[in-house]
């Protein structure tokens, strides 16, 4: 059994600046996410052909997780199960990443947990329907997800940060942002926007805990997404002018560092609530 749904994330940004913003912003999230034992491994990063996409760069790291998971998962788990493998095609403007729950010492949940996240990054406000080409039938059971970044009540109080608020931030470098009420309204008259459709597919077959797992799940999703774009956003000064070479540098950088961090420092980053 699977449980899909689809976020749009309407961005004042180009779909080309939005590539190197999204890489630089993955690599400052990993890090702001490791530390105290847990955290991001990166095991591989490197071209691809032949792949989704056809070609891009392949991304293979593993989550070292227990605090990011709510705790009746935790009770129900065994001890070394709580390592996910994410595999990602970054053949942009199409991208597709997969997450696998492993044990450390065999494998976990294989065959009956997986979270498939296909994204693709088009020019537009977010009018487009089905992007992702679903059967009709399919497509008719996908629950589609609006997210206003600048929009306070979709943050949780201990998620906000002033200085992570689109309606509060604007760009020295580009002259963007605060992001008003009506900012999407502006923005659709006065490029450069974009949207992120991500299609989420989740696999999870567990008796007793199935309903609460793909709750907990949209929730933390769409929780990430959030986040993470309004981070996105916030850092523009930071990256709107690096190129695919400073990028690439900055992540054998943070692969790197990732070790060291993971291994020292206290927990860092979000954790999960049961709610």
């Amino acid at each position: 059994m699977f449980f899909v749904f689809c976020s749009r994330v309407v961005l004042p940004c180009s779909v080309e600046e939005y590539q190197v913003g999204q890489l630089y912003s993955v690599a400052q999230t990993s890090k702001n996410n490791t530390g105290g034992g847990e955290g991001i491994e990166v095991l591989i990063n490197q071209p691809y052909e032949g792949g989704p996409g056809e070609r891009g760069q392949f991304t293979h790291k593993i989550y070292h997780l227990q605090s990011k998971v709510p705790g009746f998962v935790r009770l129900f788990a065994p001890e070394g199960s709580l390592v996910f493998h994410e595999k990602a095609w970054n053949a942009y403007p199409y991208c597709r990443t997969v997450f696998l729950c492993f044990g450390i010492q065999n494998e976990y949940m294989k065959d009956d947990f997986f979270i498939k996240i296909e994204t693709w990054h088009h020019p537009d406000m977010g009018t487009q329907d089905n992007v992702h080409h679903l059967d009709a039938e399919t497509w008719k059971e996908v629950e589609v997800v609006h997210i206003d970044i600048a929009d306070r009540t979709q943050v949780s109080d201990e998620d906000y940060k002033a200085e992570e608020d689109p309606a509060l931030f604007k760009s020295n470098k580009t002259g963007r942002g605060p992001l008003g009420p009506n900012w999407q309204r502006e923005l659709s008259k006065h490029p450069p926007h974009m949207c992120a459709y991500k299609l989420v597919t989740v696999k999870f077959r567990w008796w007793g805990l199935q309903g609460r797992v793909e709750s907990f799940i949209h929730k933390q999703e769409k929780r990430l997404f959030t986040n993470f774009h309004r981070q996105l956003f916030c850092w523009l000064d930071q990256w709107v002018d690096l190129s695919m070479e400073d990028i690439r540098n900055l992540e054998e950088e943070t692969q790197r560092e990732l070790d060291q961090m993971r291994k020292t420092g206290p927990l860092r980053g979000m954790t999960a609530s049961d709610e």
